[in-house]
């Protein structure tokens, strides 16, 4: 039986790698910052813990789906989110290396300054803007330092079973009957789930390094607000505001990229794999939900 460590499990991409696994010969080992009902804790900033749980649980693959995501709050707590987006996959690939599994790590477009023109491919130069994409980019560094079989997955713009901006969205027009939204700002919605079928899908192979793993097609906020809108059955209007004019509104201390869409290029040249376009995958979603 194969086994699998998650950290992060209760997180979204968590519950839908937890999610997609279902029903197969696997074992898991769910681990979070807090213990629960079959979750163990596990502090990934903490190496000699990390080893000690991975030395005695032996797993084939490690998941890891932990991180500090919240971009403004990264700003002011760069300790702390280089502890977890950096050290974490760090200590993780430590002990990965030193018991011979795979390790399966999730990074971000923000790792790109994000004022391209064409897609971005897991071939351009990394240059990012904010603490967040600093610290996640340091932790990819780790990773390839470290781990001797790794896959690292750039995603973007994620929504599954949490909180997200569709939810947020969707609570929203229950109280507004206008919602004021970023249209300068151009990426790829992705679906957890999606995120965790390409993991499902690259994880029993030999095809390690950095992959792209974002839903095809391309949008910006304020249309994804509207396509939300549209499968809701909502009439709230959504006002297409600049980045500029949303800040003087909602003053953010983290620098967003203006264009982070990404180029899946490594899943289709080495894996023959496509991803959703992002509007089915929102369907598929937006059923889960009740609409």
């Amino acid at each position: 039986m194969k086994k699998i460590l998650v950290t992060g499990c209760n997180g979204q991409l968590g519950r839908a790698v937890r999610a997609v696994y279902a029903g197969e010969d696997v074992e898991f080992i769910n681990t979070d910052v807090a213990e629960a009902d079959g979750i163990r804790a596990l502090d990934i900033t903490d190496v000699n813990a990390v080893c000690s749980l991975v030395e005695e649980a032996k797993p084939d693959v490690i998941i890891n789906c932990a991180a500090h995501t919240n971009v403004d709050a990264c700003e002011m707590q760069w300790d702390a989110a280089y502890r977890i987006n950096a050290l974490g996959p760090r200590n993780l690939s430590i002990a990965a290396a030193k018991t011979g599994a795979k390790l399966i790590h999730v990074s971000t477009d923000y790792v790109f300054e994000g004022n391209g023109t064409k897609p971005y491919s897991e071939f351009d130069e990394i240059h990012p803007i904010s603490a967040y994409g600093k610290t996640k980019a340091e932790g990819e560094r780790f990773v390839r330092d470290f781990a001797g079989k790794y896959f690292i997955f750039r995603t973007a713009w994620l929504y599954g079973d949490g909180k997200n901006f569709v939810k947020t969205m969707l609570r929203l027009s229950e109280s507004h009957d206008e919602v004021s939204v970023v249209k300068d700002q151009q990426g790829s919605p992705t679906s957890a789930l999606e995120l965790a079928r390409a993991i499902h899908h690259f994880e029993p192979t030999e095809n390690y390094g950095i992959f792209h793993a974002t839903c095809e097609g391309a949008t910006n906020w304020a249309d994804f607000a509207e396509e939300i809108f549209a499968r809701a059955g909502k009439k709230t209007k959504v006002r297409h505001v600049t980045s500029e004019e949303y800040a003087r509104m909602n003053p953010a201390s983290a620098k967003r990229p203006a264009y982070s869409i990404l180029e899946n290029y490594m899943m289709k040249l080495t894996g023959d794999y496509r991803m959703a376009d992002w509007r089915d995958a929102l369907d598929e979603y937006m059923k889960t939900l009740g609409y």
